[in-house]
């Protein structure tokens, strides 16, 4: 759990880049010969960093002014924690990856550069093919603050060795049924336990801390975390007690997803199915377990779909602010958005179509694309965010701590959720 003290020095770091971004930004006359830029980004999957790094030496080939750019991957867990950390103390990078929780934070401090005017600018670069949905959440005033990096939708991978081994039906068989439903999910992630003593299905990155990872849960009983407009929680609404009370029974009682302390790595077998995006595909092993990937389990409100974004922003206090923002212009240019697809699904209308993400999606089939990822984008809503989200997100993950225990009182707990969070949600 995040400390208090670690809670106060993100909460200060978001406060202060507004009184940072007064004083003007970063000069690149400052400093005399070439620059390094240095960009945090939140993975250190091998993959990911060979392509960032095939791409920026591209770049320096042609841009004497770059001496070298430098990813710098952070924690998951923490990345926001230790981003404006960073800030605070001094140390901001040029570039940074930002998740859409801390997206409203972020772009209305007054601490990233607009994007829009070196986007537009760049010879070739087709700022019109963006998707103005995947723009939304990064604009400010008329301003594009960050880059829609990643707009990732949710699926399921599903080790079919595991299930098939257990006597259950795929997920595809369910889905030619019309069967595929969180109800059957859970029924086949009980039974693949009980059979094989793996773990049944998990939701990736929430291990009874992330909780904004549930809503690829929760959605698909048309539960959310707050209001459309903010400002009312959502927590004690009959979907959400709904929802909440299946997944303790799936937990507790039918042993259908590991319980709190317990960890199961899909990607090494440990489990039968998880949810997460396909940034993760590059963990699969060629000589490993069968497998797929599917789209959510529909829920009581039926089919839905849940998207994970990232923006990429350069901090105005950078000391090579606009050479920073030249070189994301390269980094998000069509060719190279088209290589990135590999792993990050792109915000460029032209390139989603699942003829063009197979060209750089070996791993994945055309169908597995349009069903997860286009579908996906074009209906999906994404994960909570809202402005003070690391203060939101301490006291949600603070008060759902108690649910985590068989002998829980779901409305209870959840009604204790709304109690902490609502005088925030109503400034």
């Amino acid at each position: 759990m995040k400390t208090g003290k670690g809670l106060r020095v993100t909460a200060a770091a978001l406060a202060g880049m507004v009184a940072l971004a007064a004083c003007g930004g970063g000069d690149d006359a400052a400093d005399s010969g070439p620059a390094t830029l240095r960009m945090t980004v939140w993975t250190a999957n091998e993959a990911h960093l060979k392509l960032f790094n095939e791409i920026a030496d591209e770049y320096k080939k042609t841009h004497s002014n770059i001496a070298e750019i430098k990813f710098d991957p952070l924690p998951f867990d923490n990345y926001t924690t230790t981003l404006t950390t960073q800030i605070a103390g001094g140390n901001a990078p040029d570039l940074a990856w930002i998740f859409e929780n801390s997206a409203p934070d972020f772009v209305s401090s007054g601490a990233l550069l607009p994007l829009d005017e070196t986007l537009k600018k760049t010879e070739g670069y087709g700022y019109d093919d963006l998707s103005p949905a995947t723009l939304k959440l990064w604009q400010d005033g008329g301003k594009l603050y960050a880059y829609p990096f990643s707009t990732s939708p949710f699926g399921v991978f599903v080790n079919t060795d595991l299930l098939k081994k257990a006597g259950q039906k795929t997920p595809a068989e369910l889905i030619a049924a019309g069967q595929w439903n969180w109800t059957n999910a859970l029924a086949a992630a009980s039974a693949a336990n009980a059979a094989t003593g793996k773990a049944g299905i998990v939701i990736r990155d929430f291990d009874y801390k992330g909780w904004d990872n549930l809503s690829t849960y929760f959605t698909g009983w048309g539960a959310q975390a707050w209001s459309a407009d903010g400002k009312t929680c959502g927590f004690t609404s009959p979907e959400m007690v709904d929802a909440m009370t299946t997944l303790h029974k799936a937990i507790f009682v039918d042993k259908a997803m590991p319980g709190p302390g317990t960890t199961a790595d899909f990607f090494a077998g440990e489990a039968a199915m998880t949810v997460t995006q396909i940034s993760r595909a590059s963990l699969l092993k060629k000589d490993g377990f069968g497998w797929d990937l599917v789209p959510l389990p529909a829920g009581p409100k039926g089919n839905y779909s849940v998207v994970g974004q990232a923006g990429l922003g350069v901090l105005k206090k950078s000391k090579h602010a606009q050479a920073a923002a030249d070189f994301l212009a390269y980094f998000t240019n069509a060719t190279n958005s088209a290589k990135l697809a590999q792993f990050f699904p792109p915000p460029r209308q032209s390139q989603l179509t699942a003829e063009t993400l197979a060209k750089t999606n070996p791993t994945l089939t055309p169908e597995q694309l349009q069903k997860v990822v286009i579908d996906g984008i074009t209906n999906g809503v994404v994960k909570p965010n809202h402005a003070g989200q690391a203060e939101l997100s301490q006291q949600v993950r603070a008060s759902l701590d108690p649910l985590w225990k068989a002998d829980a009182d779901v409305k209870a707990v959840l009604d204790g959720v709304c109690t902490k969070i609502q005088p925030l949600l109503a400034k």
